[in-house]
């Protein structure tokens, strides 16, 4: 039986090569997908997820939650890796949508639809999340579990020195999270960092002639560009892609039972990530923490997962 799973992201050029891998799965079936403002703005996040799914068009569409800002959202965004929409300039037209519902309504639903049986995978900011923990405290101990993309277990961050993007977003959402009566795995950047993707891939992407293949060619080359031009990178990696990888492909993660937190307030730490490793620390652990992957594994199975969506459109 297919594993239920709401897919909480902020679209994103690496949330759009993921929900390619997940839409087309077998093993999954995506009952929700919900926008959260992160990459881009929430309005841009909501749209580019309706865009993502009507050009795959896949056998049965989900439903859609749509974003709206975090309380305290930093004035930052990720625009200069993917692009003035978060789709390297994709700017793809949309059907207008009737009763359209907030993104932890519809997390709350399906939640009380399946009890225990919806993984949520978060792959952007943790906004919806703990909205949806807070509107209905309830669903904590009828959600199947969380896997987050995020986080640092090393202390190295990717936004500021300390901090990874996700958690710095919106760290008292994080905050929640990691604090609720949840079944939580993180993925964080040490571990998705290993997967690195060379030019190698272009000639295993799917034909542009597929509705996954000409999504494809046209954001994966602008992530190249922008790694080269930012970070002085010729690889390029898929930090949600291989996220997904933990729900899909759990075999190919090791992993460490760890108590985490989010620091929350802090000149130079606000975001960052930090695990009690102590031999006696002061509290259980509160998440399975990935710590590492098989990196050769993992490229293959993000190619996998492409080729199918391919073969479907």
């Amino acid at each position: 039986m297919a594993r239920k799973v709401i897919i909480d992201c902020d679209p994103g050029i690496d949330d759009a090569v993921a929900l390619c891998m997940a839409l087309f799965d077998p093993g999954l079936d995506i009952v929700a997908i919900t926008a959260v403002e992160g990459n881009v703005g929430a309005e841009q996040s909501s749209r580019n997820v309706q865009a993502i799914v009507e050009q795959l068009d896949p056998p049965r569409y989900p439903r859609f939650g749509t974003a709206s800002p975090p309380t305290n959202s930093p004035a930052m965004d990720a625009k200069m890796f993917h692009g003035s929409d978060g789709l390297a300039n994709w700017d793809r037209h949309v059907s207008a949508l009737h009763h359209q519902h907030p993104a932890e309504k519809v997390i709350c639903d399906v939640v009380r639809s399946s009890p225990q049986d919806v993984t949520i995978i978060a792959l952007g900011p943790l906004t919806n999340v703990a909205r949806a923990l807070a509107r209905d405290p309830e669903i904590a101990s009828l959600i199947g579990s969380i896997v987050m993309m995020g986080g640092s277990l090393n202390g190295i961050g990717n936004v500021t020195p300390a901090a990874e993007f996700n958690m710095y977003y919106d760290p008292e959402a994080a905050h929640d999270v990691f604090h609720s009566r949840t079944t939580k795995t993180l993925v964080p950047l040490d571990v998705t960092n290993l997967v690195e993707l060379s030019w190698d891939i272009m000639g295993e992407l799917p034909s542009h002639a597929t509705r996954a293949g000409a999504l494809l060619h046209h954001i994966i080359p602008f992530a190249f560009r922008s790694h080269r031009q930012r970070l002085g990178l010729e690889q390029i990696v898929m930090h949600d892609a291989v996220a997904l990888l933990a729900v899909t492909n759990a075999s190919l993660f090791s992993t460490a039972e760890l108590c985490g937190d989010v620091e929350t307030r802090g000149e130079i730490t606000v975001g960052s990530t930090v695990f009690d490793r102590r031999p006696c620390p002061d509290r259980r652990p509160n998440m399975e923490v990935a710590t590492s992957i098989d990196s050769a594994e993992a490229t293959d199975a993000i190619l996998r997962g492409l080729t199918r969506a391919g073969r479907a459109g």
